[in-house]
């Protein structure tokens, strides 16, 4: 096929079967892998989305510039929009960020601005209140707001969902994929519920994330934050895109099960996929037992692992972390 453009290419990613790393399960199991997408993950849906959205509603216009915060996937779709349609683009991020991440940003010509990870997220330096002042103070800007555009969940009620039905003809019965924005589950979960109101939408959370706990008591906790190594998985504010009426519930997974669970699927099914893919397999892995044969999981592979090759597909940085123990050391040497 020939296309007029790279934008042209985002979505229609495919729907593979894993096979050794569930063996043990009795459902059927599928991966929705978005890195088939141009910019390696499921951001480029909203990327494009919310930007043509906000072309048609006057928000953004040429020569104009786009302001997000984000944790590298969201930002390398938006620079990658930006590029196509001559906009600049000037992202904030968290220290934690990948240097893979910073560096294909920084490729893209998007303006990066570190801000400290640790940072409350009401504090003038985390990464989203200096996505709110630099939209301010740049002219023409179009501060994109990711956490809370609903736009960012429509994408996913427009295309993932419709995709994921058809590929499934119907089948589906469980929607695993981590909550984070939570525009790519929720936006998934709610057209998959409106064709089958039995279907289960579990959440993948991180441990030192509020949202598990903001779903089951109404609190937002600040005890519950601290810093944990998982991207993509987990927030310390509540964004407007996680829907908790839609989830049935929320499985936190810790940092190590979910780096080791993606280095597993990139050696036994040969799928090189990111840390939340990762943690969307353990979460599985937690709940397995609730699974029949009669049942399809889908799990949402949101992004590719060349983004995390300096992190944990980096034997040294898993050792740093104390990930990999003296046995698992001496299996990848």
């Amino acid at each position: 096929m020939v296309f007029n453009n790279i934008l042209e290419t985002i979505g229609k990613t495919p729907l593979i079967r894993l096979n050794s790393v569930v063996s043990h399960i009795p459902a059927t199991v599928y991966a929705k892998i978005e890195a088939f997408n141009p910019g390696l993950s499921a951001k480029d849906r909203i990327a494009l989305h919310m930007i043509e959205r906000a072309e048609r509603l006057g928000q953004l216009k040429p020569g104009g510039t786009v302001v997000d915060a984000t944790s590298g996937n969201t930002g390398f779709s938006l620079a990658m929009v930006c590029a196509i349609k001559g906009y600049k683009c000037v992202l904030t991020v968290t220290s934690k960020i990948s240097e893979d991440k910073l560096n294909n940003l920084r490729a893209m010509g998007a303006e990066v601005i570190m801000c400290p990870q640790d940072a409350a997220p009401n504090d003038p330096n985390s990464y989203y209140r200096r996505a709110e002042q630099l939209a301010k103070e740049i002219p023409g800007a179009y501060y994109v707001n990711q956490n809370f555009n609903p736009d960012n969940a429509d994408a996913h009620f427009l295309t993932t969902g419709p995709e994921i039905w058809e590929q499934t003809q119907g089948r589906v019965t469980w929607l695993i994929g981590s909550a984070s924005t939570g525009g790519t589950l929720c936006g998934s979960g709610r057209f998959l519920r409106e064709q089958n109101p039995e279907m289960k939408v579990i959440a993948v959370d991180a441990y030192g994330s509020v949202l598990k706990k903001y779903h089951e008591t109404g609190v937002y906790d600040e005890q519950e934050i601290y810093s944990y190594r998982i991207e993509g998985t987990g927030k310390n504010i509540i964004p407007a895109n996680v829907d908790f009426e839609l989830i049935d519930r929320f499985v936190k997974v810790t940092d190590q099960d979910s780096a080791l669970r993606a280095r597993d699927i990139a050696r036994r099914e040969g799928i090189l996929v990111g840390y939340s893919s990762g943690a969307a397999l353990q979460c599985l892995e937690q709940i397995k037992g609730e699974l029949t044969e009669n049942d399809t999981v889908v799990l949402i592979f949101a992004d590719h692992g060349c983004k995390y090759v300096s992190k944990i597909f980096s034997d040294a940085w898993m050792q740093e972390q104390g990930f990999l123990s003296q046995k698992e050391m001496a299996a990848v040497c």
